[in-house]
């Protein structure tokens, strides 16, 4: 968070989108900006100074250019397909003057939401008797077992995880940052300014 506030020098008249976010990680900045925060009905948390919208993020509901920033954290990996999450890229340009659209990187050794080394590049196949098993997530989690179906369910059949040459192509003209961990580039983030 400290990147991106200096990146966009963000000021309390920065008027900002997160898509899938919540108003938690915005603590992280030194300053407040007019923030909206868009989610689905079931993931919205009710802030003060912020307005809270349940929307489609592949169908927003605002004018072009109608945000100074669009920010998404992890968020285009969960939206479906190629062909979706091309119709999340092109809104979020659409909307916003400038953007930052992190996403973890396929290449990363571990797959972060499990927590699992090498699951990501298995085959579907030998994936599913694994995680029905065991992940570090569960662990640290602990969900009812409803949570953890659906989101054993999601990782298998909805989760497209993506490298930097499909960020580059969803976000065409985007320079694309690199978080590092242990040599390992661990996420990619597609930035327009």
């Amino acid at each position: 968070m400290r990147l991106f506030e200096k990146t966009f020098e963000i000021s309390p008249r920065t008027r900002i989108l997160d898509i899938g976010g919540s108003p938690s990680i915005w603590e992280f900045l030194s300053v407040r900006p007019r923030l909206t925060i868009l989610n689905l009905p079931s993931a919205i948390e009710r802030a003060e100074h912020v307005e809270c919208i349940a929307a489609d993020g592949c169908l927003l509901p605002f004018k072009d250019a109608a945000f100074d920033i669009v920010f998404s954290n992890s968020v285009i990996e969960h939206v479906g397909d190629r062909a979706d999450q091309q119709k999340f890229a092109d809104e979020i340009a659409r909307v916003g003057q400038s953007y930052w659209v992190q996403t973890p990187n396929r290449g990363f050794p571990i797959e972060l939401h499990l927590i699992l080394p090498f699951i990501h590049y298995l085959p579907k196949a030998w994936q599913r008797p694994i995680v029905e098993r065991f992940t570090v997530w569960q662990l640290l989690v602990r969900p009812s077992k409803e949570e953890r179906e659906f989101y054993i369910a999601h990782f298998l059949h909805q989760l497209k995880l993506l490298n930097e040459s499909d960020l580059r192509s969803l976000f065409p003209g985007a320079t694309i940052l690199s978080e590092r961990l242990l040599g390992f580039v661990k996420s990619n983030i597609a930035v327009r300014l």
